[in-house]
């Protein structure tokens, strides 16, 4: 009895506890998403929290009528889309080929990828390797650098290292070469780590914006983040007025309606929930994350 009343205790502080930390990560979203579709005028008289006091839409309405948004999402998906499939191939390549014991210079190898986990080479170096590969403004300055990632290349690594020895022996008997094994055996069954890293690396990839604002210039080529990040560092409100098609009478209402910050928790908008939808059908797959590099069956 005593046992089973400290462990209700126990689940009681925890819960609480729990339920703290997710009112804090929470209410700063809620917020700025109540920001969004309340009514300028109205948000600066302060006090809004969770739910908007005076409902519109005019922000997005504002938000969205700039085209260079839309070009700026575009490219987040398809760098998202390239970035994680390519990463995923290179990566899981790489860790099944250290996953063999019989490979020369295993440990040799393996050492130079973990040394990278803990040392880079700077900037100013990085720049410089990506200038002379001509990979200066150009969309796939933003794929190769973060092509293989190492704790990724380990989790992927840990978990071919579990699969049964038997059915690669099997299919060695028949004739099969690391490549028909590596397509043909090893990606079909390796479906949880597969989808597991796929959401790091999708992750990873749209929610950048640092490596674009340094290798591009081109505003053709930036995606929706580092597009969000320039928006905030500028004055937004005129630059989103600017580009809308209205005459003098419809910019002065407007105007009177909209302001920098309403404008600019739409904008913030516009480009998490995308990637915030996902998360709900994929959460589970984190939790597997954790595990995959660490249990051994």
């Amino acid at each position: 009895m005593k046992r089973a009343k400290d462990d209700l205790i126990f689940e009681i502080i925890v819960t609480i506890l729990l339920l703290i930390f997710t009112a804090t990560m929470l209410y700063p979203f809620l917020n700025s998403l109540a920001i969004s579709f309340n009514e300028a005028n109205d948000t600066a008289r302060g006090g809004i929290s969770i739910f908007p006091r005076k409902f519109t839409l005019l922000n997005y309405q504002v938000v969205l009528a700039n085209a260079e948004i839309y070009r700026a999402f575009a490219i987040s998906v398809i760098r998202t889309f390239i970035g994680t499939l390519l990463s995923v191939l290179v990566t899981a390549m790489l860790a099944y080929g250290l996953s063999k014991k019989e490979l020369k210079g295993q440990k040799i190898f393996m050492g130079f990828c973990v040394v990278t986990m803990y040392f880079n080479g700077g900037l100013i170096p990085t720049y410089v390797v990506i200038k002379s590969l001509n990979l200066l403004n150009t969309f796939w300055v933003m794929i190769l650098p973060l092509t293989v990632n190492v704790f990724n290349m380990i989790i992927f690594k840990a978990f071919f290292e579990n699969l049964p020895k038997s059915i690669e022996e099997s299919a060695k008997v028949d004739g099969a070469g690391y490549f028909t094994i590596f397509t043909r055996i090893v990606v079909p069954t390796s479906k949880p780590v597969l989808a597991t890293i796929s959401l790091f690396v999708a992750v990873v990839h749209w929610n950048s914006w640092f490596d674009a604002s340094i290798y591009i210039t081109n505003k053709n080529l930036l995606p929706i983040q580092t597009v969000l990040q320039k928006i905030i560092n500028s004055n937004v409100m005129n630059d989103q007025l600017s580009k809308m098609n209205a005459n003098a009478a419809e910019m002065m209402r407007i105007s009177s309606q909209v302001s920098t910050e309403s404008l600019l928790m739409a904008t913030m908008m516009v480009a998490t929930i995308p990637i915030l939808m996902i998360y709900p059908f994929l959460q589970k797959y984190f939790a597997k994350g954790v595990l995959l590099g660490s249990v051994k069956e």
